[in-house]
């Protein structure tokens, strides 16, 4: 079976076949080259007087053109950082409980704790222990995370993407 020029392929083997190449965004000179650049122009990158640029298929999926798809264009990213903007609505809880100071040290005698020394005692004679309400405090939730990207690729297997260099010239009709 004959190829056509600009045909890609995937391949399970390594090698480049002659008159093929690797789907790497190599510049080729358009001299020559002529029958390939008259079909792939300047899409994939080059200057389109004296280079052209082959798609660049290394760490790409492949997408058909239309519907929104320019031919040649790329989009999309290997990692991203999400912003808070980007979280789901969320809420954290707060529990109500008791706080026990029983078993707390307590210092009755404020000497070497101020300045001076009072005379009448200003602290309690013991440990007590409080129960507060769910809203008798007010939590702030610190940020999470370390702002630092993620993988967004989906699962892959790695082949070798090769365009044919020669061949049948593509009919029109």
């Amino acid at each position: 079976m004959e190829n056509f020029i600009g045909e890609i392929r995937l391949a399970g083997f390594g090698i480049v076949p002659r008159y093929w190449a690797v789907c790497d965004g190599s510049l080729l000179p358009i001299n020559q080259n002529q029958a390939l650049f008259s079909l792939l122009g300047t899409y994939y990158g080059g200057n389109g007087i004296t280079a052209f640029a082959l798609p660049d298929l290394r760490s790409r999926v492949p997408v058909g053109f239309g519907q929104g798809y320019a031919l040649g264009q790329k989009a999309g990213t290997e990692a991203v950082t999400l912003t808070a903007d980007q979280l789901p609505a969320h809420e954290h809880a707060s529990v109500s409980g008791t706080i026990n100071t029983a078993d707390e040290a307590v210092n009755t005698d404020p000497a070497d704790q101020f300045p001076s020394v009072c005379s009448v005692n200003q602290y309690a004679p013991g440990p007590a222990t409080s129960t507060l309400a769910a809203d008798a405090l007010q939590l702030t939730v610190q940020p999470a995370g370390n702002n630092l990207p993620h993988e967004n690729r989906q699962p892959y297997q790695a082949l070798n993407y090769i365009i044919a260099l020669q061949g049948i010239f593509p009919s029109r009709d």
